[in-house]
C-alpha cells in the first residue's frame, strides 16, 4: 500500500498504464469494446498520475528509481523535481480528456484506423511522461525518440491523403534533425561530466568551451520540437493534418517538451551567458509576432490554431529570456516575474489550446470542413460548441477573466519594474511587443470565432450541421471550466507554479511570495469575478427579455440589395487582409489577380489567395529541389553496366595511387 501511494511509484504505474492501453484494440476481435477498455485504462492512468501530482504539490517528496539494465550507459534513473511536476500538471489532464473524447470523434464502429490511432495515443502519453521523469541521457533520447516516432505515427492516419504525407515528412525530418542535435548535447555531456546520468542542477560550469555548443545544440534539438522559430515549419502541416485530439496533445502537451529540455539543459550549469538569455528573448519576441501574423493569415481552421501555437510558444521563451536576463543583472523581481509567466502560460496554453483543437474537431465533424469561409452561422447549431470556443478564444487572446490574461501579467510587471529601474531598459521592449501580440491575437480570433459562428450559413453543410455528442462535449467543458477558474483564481495558478520558481531560480520561498506580490491579485481575483458575474446576468437579462418578446420573422435589411445572399458577408481573407498587408514580409501570402479590362470581371475570373510558409514554401522547399536536382544527374552514374563500374573502381583507385605518391 505504501508502494502505490508514493508519488514516483503512482507516476511510473501510470506511464506504464498508458502505454498498454491500446494494446486490448490490436488483438480483441470486438473494436468498440477494445476502445472503451482502452479508453477507461487512459482515464485511470490520468487520475492516478493526478493523485501523484496533487502529492508532490503538497510537499510529499519523490523517490529515486534506478533501473540496471544491461546496457553500457549507466544506470537508468527516474526522479521527479519540481520542474516535471509543473509539466506533468497538464498532460494528465489533457491525456484523460483526450481519451473520452475520441470515443464519439474517432469511434471504433466508423473508423478501421482506430486500433493503431488509441495505441499510439497511449504510447505518445506514456513517453512524455518517462521523458519527464528520466535522469539519464540515453534514457531520455529512448523515451524522446518514442514520443517523436509515436506523433508520427499518428499525424499520417490518414495516410492515403497527399497532404498528409506530405505533412508526415516534413515532420519526421525535421524531429530526426533535431534528435541528432541532440546526440551531439548528450555526447557532450557524456564527456564532460563522466556518466550519462544528468548533472546536479548548476553543476557545471559554462565557462569551457563545449558548454557553448551543448547550449546550441540544446537550441536546435529542442527549440525545433517546441516550434520556436525558425525551426517551425513542420508544426502548421502537421498539427493541421492530424486528427483533432491528436493535435490538442501535440500543441499543449508535446510542444512543450521541447521547452521542459531547454530549461532542464540550462539548468546544468552555472553562471549562464550573457548572450543565451537575450538570444531566447529576441527568438520569442519573433515567435511571437510572426507565429500570430501568420495565424491571422490562414484560412484552415486548424492551421490557424497550430499558428498561434507558435505565437504561445514565443511567450513561454520570452518569459525565460526575462529570467535569464534578470539572472545575469541581478534582478530578483525579473527573474520572479519572467518565470511565472513563462511557468503559468506553459500551463494555461495547454488548457486552451487543447479546449480550441477539441472544438476544431467538433466543428469538422459537424460540417465536414476546415474551411473557416465555408462555415457561419454556426452559434445556433452548436450552442455548446460556440460557449466552450468563445472561452477558448478569449482565453488565448489574454483577456481578463479567462487565465490567460494571469501569465501575460507578470510579463508585462517584470518589463515595466525593469523600464523603471534598469539604466538601461532594454528588457522593458517585451511590453510593447506583448501588447502588439495581444491586439493581433484579438484581431485573429474575432476573425475566427465571427466567422465561423455568426452570421449566416455560408455552404449547405453549415447550415445542416449539428451539435456533438456528450463524449465530446463532457472533455470541452472540463478544459473550459479549467480556464474560467483558473482566471478567477489566478492565486491558484501562483501556487501551483511557485514551487517551481522558487527550485529554478534558486531564490528563497518567502521572497519569490514576496516579489509575487507585485502583480495585484486581490484586485485582480475581484474584477474577474465581477465581470463573470456581470455577464451572466446580462446573458439572463437578455434571455428573458428575448422570451418575453412576441416571435415574428420576416427578411432582414439587404442593405439596397434586393437579394441578399450568404456570400456578400465578410470572409476570413477579407476581414484579416489589413493585417495580411502589414506584415507581407513575414506572413508571404500567395495573391493571383485576374486582369481585368473591362469594369465587370466576365464570367470564370477567379482570385486565388493562399498563406504560405516562408521559411518551408520560400527558402527549404527550392533548396530541396536544387539538392534533388543535383543528384538527379549523379544518379545517372548508376545504370546497371558491370564493365562500366570496374572502370569506375579503377579510375578511384588510379586517382587514390596519385593523391597518395
Amino acid at each position: 500500500m505504501a508502494l502505490v501511494s508514493e508519488p514516483m511509484a503512482c507516476l511510473l504505474f501510470a506511464a506504464v498504464l498508458l502505454a498498454l492501453s491500446g494494446l486490448p484494440g490490436l488483438f480483441l476481435q470486438r473494436p468498440v469494446a477494445a476502445q472503451w477498455i482502452a479508453a477507461l485504462v487512459a482515464v485511470f492512468a490520468s487520475v492516478l498520475g493526478a493523485y501523484a501530482v496533487i502529492q508532490l504539490l503538497g510537499g510529499t517528496a519523490g523517490a529515486v528509481y534506478q533501473l540496471d539494465w544491461p546496457l553500457p550507459f549507466g544506470p537508468a534513473e527516474f526522479s521527479v523535481d519540481h520542474l516535471s511536476t509543473l509539466f506533468l500538471i497538464p498532460l494528465f489532464l489533457v491525456t484523460g480528456c483526450v481519451a473520452i473524447y475520441s470515443l464519439s470523434y474517432w469511434p471504433a464502429k466508423e473508423k478501421n484506423t482506430a486500433a493503431k490511432l488509441t495505441f499510439f495515443v497511449g504510447l505518445f502519453a506514456a513517453a512524455m511522461v518517462v521523458v519527464l521523469l528520466a535522469r539519464n541521457g540515453v534514457l531520455f533520447l529512448m523515451a524522446w525518440e518514442v514520443m517523436a516516432v509515436s506523433a508520427y505515427f499518428l499525424l499520417t492516419t490518414e495516410q492515403q491523403d497527399a497532404q498528409v504525407q506530405r505533412s508526415g515528412t516534413v515532420y519526421l525530418v525535421a524531429t530526426h534533425t533535431g534528435t541528432m542535435a541532440l546526440f551531439v548535447l548528450f555526447s557532450l555531456l557524456r564527456s564532460t561530466s563522466g556518466s550519462f546520468l544528468f548533472p546536479l542542477p548548476h553543476a557545471l560550469s559554462a565557462a569551457f568551451p563545449a558548454a557553448t555548443i551543448m547550449m546550441v545544440a540544446a537550441l536546435i534539438g529542442f527549440g525545433g520540437k517546441a516550434g520556436l522559430m525558425p525551426l517551425h515549419f513542420w508544426l502548421p502541416g502537421a498539427h493541421a493534418n492530424a486528427p483533432s485530439h491528436v493535435s490538442a496533445m501535440m500543441s499543449g502537451l508535446m510542444l512543450k517538451m521541447g521547452v521542459y529540455g531547454i530549461l532542464r539543459t540550462i539548468s546544468f550549469f552555472t553562471e549562464i551567458p550573457v548572450w543565451l538569455g537575450w538570444l531566447l528573448l529576441v527568438l520569442g519576441a519573433w515567435s511571437a509576432v510572426n507565429g500570430i501574423a501568420l495565424a491571422a493569415s490562414q484560412r484552415d481552421l486548424k492551421r490557424l490554431l497550430a499558428c498561434s501555437s507558435i505565437e504561445n510558444i514565443g511567450i513561454i521563451f520570452i518569459g525565460i529570456g526575462l529570467a535569464l536576463v534578470g539572472m545575469q543583472t541581478a534582478s530578483p523581481i525579473l527573474v520572479t516575474c519572467g518565470l511565472f509567466g513563462a511557468f503559468i502560460h506553459i500551463i494555461n496554453h495547454g488548457l486552451f489550446k487543447s479546449l480550441l483543437f477539441l472544438g476544431s474537431g467538433v466543428l469538422i465533424h459537424g460540417t465536414g470542413s476546415r474551411e473557416i469561409d465555408r462555415m457561419g452561422g454556426l452559434a445556433k447549431r452548436m450552442p455548446a460548441t460556440s460557449l466552450f470556443f468563445l472561452i477558448g478564444s478569449l482565453a488565448i487572446c489574454g483577456l481578463p477573466p479567462l487565465n490567460g490574461f494571469v501569465g501575460e501579467l507578470f510579463l508585462y510587471v517584470g518589463a515595466i519594474n525593469d523600464g523603471i529601474h534598469a539604466p538601461l531598459p532594454l528588457a522593458a521592449l517585451v511590453a510593447p511587443v506583448l501588447a502588439l501580440v495581444g491586439g493581433l491575437a484579438v484581431i485573429t480570433f474575432v476573425k475566427l470565432y465571427g466567422i465561423v459562428f455568426l452570421g449566416s450559413p455560408r455552404t449547405a453543410d453549415a447550415a445542416h450541421s449539428h451539435e456533438a455528442g456528450g463524449l465530446m462535449i463532457g472533455p470541452m467543458l472540463v478544459l473550459a471550466a479549467g480556464c474560467l477558474a483558473t482566471g478567477m483564481a489566478p492565486l491558484l495558478l501562483v501556487k501551483l507554479a511557485a514551487p517551481a520558481v522558487s527550485w529554478y531560480a534558486g531564490i528563497e520561498g518567502d521572497l519569490v511570495s514576496r516579489t509575487g506580490q507585485q502583480v495585484p491579485f486581490m484586485p485582480l481575483t475581484v474584477m474577474n469575478s465581477l465581470l463573470v458575474v456581470l455577464a451572466l446576468a446580462l446573458a439572463a437579462g437578455y434571455l428573458l427579455r428575448l422570451s418575453k418578446l412576441p416571435r415574428s420573422t420576416g427578411p432582414t435589411w439587404g442593405c439596397a440589395y434586393l437579394a441578399p445572399t450568404p456570400r456578400m458577408q465578410y470572409t476570413g481573407s477579407s476581414f484579416s487582409e489589413m493585417v495580411v498587408n502589414l506584415f507581407g514580409a513575414l506572413v508571404a501570402p500567395l495573391r493571383r489577380r485576374p486582369s481585368l479590362a473591362t469594369f465587370f470581371p466576365a464570367v470564370g475570373t477567379t482570385f486565388c489567395y493562399a498563406a504560405t510558409e516562408l521559411v518551408l514554401d520560400r527558402v527549404l522547399t527550392p533548396i530541396f529541389s536544387w539538392i534533388g536536382l543535383g543528384f538527379s544527374y549523379i544518379r545517372r552514374l548508376q545504370h546497371g553496366q558491370l564493365h562500366i563500374y570496374v572502370l569506375y573502381i579503377f579510375a578511384t583507385l588510379f586517382v587514390l595511387m596519385i593523391w597518395a605518391h
